[in-house]
């Protein structure tokens, strides 16, 4: 997102545009681009490895994994050190994005053979050097978490995603960032159903501690439903009253709850409830949520919902006006 095409759906607003920068978030984000940039691997394993254990490294991971051209210099490194579960992890996430762009995020019916083709060769690649920092490190967290996106984009199943998730969350009970993956593999888009996604983020929401991010999950599965429904079902789907009271429940437990961590991925979370409160038109929790956000934004759930920047001012506006 532009800083152009945010402030220009701002226009009509007295507010600032929202700010879709990761770094605005989390300044380190700006110093691992630089570093790895510079190509100062030194500089950035210490500073991952000096990560407080329980942190979700997949954040700096998939920060690194989106610097164009890494590819070019960590592949020859992965050759000299093949034991680097670092390295490892961070180009198998690299080719996880290069396949995925080779895709695009177009539905399947609109994706050619050769792309498809392409995203193939690019997750088998990454398979492979995931499969080897597991089997180094079976406790490291952002591998597993890619590991499930493979599984998915390999078309691998449920179970071994499930299998896989497991792994993970045997050393990280709680890892947002495998639960947010694992949610999408679980859905009826991806050959799941509606009642394990919806049972899996329901038990991801009670299992964490009160004040994680983790609730947000329970929003995002009621919006992956909401999204998948046409006509006057989408219209009423979040007009429920069940949907109402557990999307509730989860805020309260999580985005809205007086001690909510504000860890890696937790302006996504929070802009979660913004949207499906929004949508639900309980405006008073969506003006709750976005007055915790600021201006910051992420481009997920507004993407799904249109121009990630207009249609946030929107929703932030009508909020703030009523509620």
């Amino acid at each position: 997102m532009s800083q152009a095409a945010a402030a220009a759906a701002s226009s009509s607003s007295s507010l600032p545009p929202p700010d879709f920068e990761p770094a605005s978030a989390f300044p380190e984000v700006t110093w691992l681009r630089g570093a790895a940039a510079a190509k100062d691997w030194a500089s950035i394993r210490q500073y991952i490895d000096g990560l407080p254990y329980g942190t979700d490294r997949s954040f700096a991971v998939v920060t690194l994994a989106g610097v164009d051209g890494i590819e070019e210099w960590l592949r020859p490194l992965v050759a000299a050190a093949p034991d680097d579960v670092l390295a490892l992890t961070v180009l198998g996430s690299r080719e996880v994005d290069i396949g995925w762009e080779i895709r695009t995020s177009a539905r399947a019916q609109h994706v050619s053979k050769a792309q498809f083709a392409g995203l193939h060769a690019h997750l088998r690649q990454a398979e492979q050097l995931l499969i080897r920092a597991t089997a180094l490190d079976p406790s490291y967290d952002a591998a597993w978490v890619e590991r499930i996106t493979t599984a998915m984009g390999l078309q691998l199943g449920q179970n071994e995603a499930r299998r896989r998730y497991d792994r993970l969350a045997k050393h990280h009970p709680h890892h947002l960032s495998a639960q947010r993956r694992l949610l999408q593999q679980l859905c009826p888009k991806w050959s799941g159903s509606w009642e394990s996604a919806h049972g899996f983020a329901r038990e991801s929401l009670l299992s964490a501690p009160e004040g994680a991010m983790n609730g947000c999950l329970v929003a995002e599965v009621h919006l992956e439903h909401w999204i998948s429904l046409k006509g006057q079902e989408r219209e009423a789907y979040l007009r429920q009253e069940h949907v109402r009271a557990e999307v509730v429940e989860a805020a309260e437990r999580s985005a809205l709850h007086p001690h909510f961590h504000r860890g890696y991925g937790w302006v996504g979370a929070q802009s979660s409830f913004a949207a499906v409160f929004s949508l639900m038109g309980d405006l008073p929790r969506a003006a709750a949520c976005f007055r915790a956000l600021g201006n910051l934004a992420s481009e997920h759930p507004w993407n799904y919902l249109g121009e990630p920047a207009e249609t946030f001012v929107r929703h932030r506006d009508a909020a703030l006006a009523r509620g």
